[in-house]
């Protein structure tokens, strides 16, 4: 669902396009709330595309569902469960998405193992995290994930860190393979 408040810090659609993702790609995100970046994911993604989409809570998917209905986008699967017990498929995603949720799983290690499941011999885990600096927005400090500690959890997971970078004034991105 389409933030207005968010979207004053946050663009979904220019971070989409700095992870490249394209048409015809296949995009999960995990931990995908009401679809703040689920939906636009869909529309670029386009009909020969496909979106997985998946939180824990079922009232923020049926929202993005209705949503996704709304607007005939129907290159959409969601889901409600536990990232910890998520997988969509074996080896078919292209990009498997975190959206500043790394911090909230019981278990990112785990979540991290599914999400390198998911992705192709070409694909690529990317955590949209924030940064770990004093700020109004977002979680307490000791809740957020440095960028250090964040990569660190993807090695854990069998992950190859590519790249790591600023996504605006209040987030960075790590990029990961297997």
């Amino acid at each position: 669902m389409d933030d207005p408040e968010r979207r004053k810090w946050q663009d979904p659609e220019a971070i989409l396009s700095l992870v490249g993702l394209r048409e015809g790609m296949v995009f999960a995100d995990i931990g995908c709330g009401e679809g703040f970046f689920a939906i636009p994911a869909a529309r670029r993604v386009g009909p020969q595309g496909r979106v997985y989409a998946a939180d824990i809570n079922a009232e923020a998917v049926e929202s993005l569902r209705s949503q996704a209905r709304e607007e005939g986008l129907g290159n959409i699967i969601a889901r409600a469960g536990e990232a910890e017990e998520t997988v969509f498929c074996d080896g078919c995603a292209d990009i498997v998405f975190f959206g500043i949720d790394l911090h909230d799983f019981r278990d990112p290690v785990t979540v991290l193992r599914n999400a390198a499941r998911m992705i192709g011999d070409r694909g690529r885990v990317v955590d949209l995290d924030w940064k770990d600096e004093p700020m109004e927005l977002g979680p307490p400090p000791g809740v957020r994930l440095s960028p250090a500690k964040a990569s660190s959890l993807m090695v854990s997971a069998g992950l190859t860190v590519l790249s790591l970078q600023e996504a605006g004034p209040y987030h960075y991105l790590v990029i990961a393979r297997r």
